[in-house]
């Protein structure tokens, strides 16, 4: 079988090989043979029945954030790695946690490299991962490597806590509303149906509308309940396979007045990503191919076009702006990185200014789309309810 394999040398240049192996691990081997450390490995287009999309399969639970911090503690009191990795094995009591350990130590006691090794766990140490642990063999100061990472990881959730802690309460709005709508329309309505049928009165034709309805969900109630149910299932999978086709970024994009701030957001991640890496003392081809990665398919794709102009000799400036993966902020700044040397630092800067110009987005939106709404959620209900009251205060004015 046949096997792809991103690869990343000992001066952090990054390549493709198709070698042929009987599994994924006989392939790392092959690789490793060369020299040369298996940042992925997935099988060829035609190497198989099965196909690999989109990544590893999802391993056990492991934070890499919260290794990293602890690793970085116990290396900061004076522990090598291996009494480092020995010790978290000692206090773990979770035992696919302590599986990943257990191979992390017994690759190292075999005098292999760290990111040689997290290299053969590709579902649970991702290449940005393994990247910056094998520039920081290099260098021998993996703490500052793992620091790095660790507050690359924190600015990363600063915004998306931003994001999620807007959609809660809009979130806890509609499905309240929606609940409230369902319970009045499926409930209340034919009950209601039942009491306005005797009485031979004509009715406005919002509240006749509403009314039969009542009276035929009543009527059918088993099979209304399965439709409603068959269309929240294919609503359901329609939007997972939208989602597996653009991506929830192209998503979001495509709803008017956000688009233009979802793409603020990648080119934010791309920057601050990118702009470790380079700090880390990652050349910059080998840093674009490693973003590469991590980002949505339609960036990747400006990323590689980028690189194929990195790798001819044009500017990163340059061949960013001319794939529009620039604002003309951040423009200025990579050019300025440039002249100076310091383009991780300018990359990592701009990654702050949008950073702080979405979170200030969020806020206002946020502050304004949760009143809307309220008085749409609360406009259904009440028209529900006033189509129901019609008819008895029309009985009522002629009693």
């Amino acid at each position: 079988m046949q096997f792809e394999v991103r690869t990343i040398s000992a001066e952090n240049t990054v390549s493709r090989l198709t070698v042929d192996a009987g599994d994924e691990a006989e392939a790392r081997r092959q690789v490793e043979a060369r020299g040369l450390t298996a940042a992925s490995v997935r099988p060829s287009a035609g190497g198989g029945m099965v196909g690999w999309i989109g990544g590893p399969a999802a391993g056990p639970r492991f934070s890499v954030v919260l290794f990293s911090q602890e690793l970085l503690a116990l290396l900061q009191a004076g522990l090598n790695i291996v009494e480092a990795l020995e010790a978290l094995l000692e206090k773990e009591a979770q035992e696919t946690i302590r599986s990943v350990l257990t191979q992390l130590l017994t690759g190292l006691r075999e005098g292999r490299r760290l990111s040689a090794v997290m290299g053969e766990q590709p579902q649970i140490f991702p290449a940005l991962y393994v990247g910056i642990v094998r520039t920081a063999e290099g260098t021998s100061d993996l703490p500052r490597s793992l620091a790095r990472f660790i507050d690359y990881q924190q600015r990363l959730a600063l915004v998306r806590n931003k994001v999620v802690s807007a959609a809660i309460y809009p979130a806890i709005l509609l499905a309240v509303g929606g609940a409230v709508s369902l319970f009045l329309v499926g409930y209340v309505v034919p009950r209601f149906a039942e009491v306005y049928q005797g009485t031979g009165r004509s009715l406005p034709w919002m509240s006749q509308l509403l009314l039969d309805w009542g009276q035929f969900a009543g009527a059918h109630w088993r099979p209304v309940l399965l439709l409603l149910m068959a269309t929240l299932v294919a609503g359901v999978t329609g939007l997972q396979r939208l989602i597996r086709s653009v991506g929830v970024a192209g998503l979001i994009a495509k709803l008017p007045g956000i688009g233009e701030r979802v793409r603020i957001y990648e080119l934010s991640r791309l920057y601050l990503t990118l702009g470790m890496l380079i700090e880390g003392g990652i050349p910059i081809v080998a840093a674009v191919e490693i973003v590469r990665g991590v980002t949505s398919n339609q960036l990747g794709e400006a990323l590689g076009r980028s690189q194929a102009m990195l790798e001819s000799g044009v500017p990163l400036s340059a061949a960013f702006e001319l794939q529009q993966l620039t604002t003309p902020i951040s423009l200025r700044l990579l050019r300025v990185g440039e002249r100076t040397g310091d383009m991780g630092a300018l990359l990592m800067q701009s990654a702050a200014f949008y950073d702080g110009e979405i979170g200030r987005w969020i806020d206002r939106f946020s502050r304004s789309f949760e009143p809307i709404l309220m008085a749409a959620i609360g406009l259904v209900v009440g028209l529900i309810v006033v189509m129901l009251y019609v008819p008895i205060f029309d009985l009522a004015g002629n009693m």
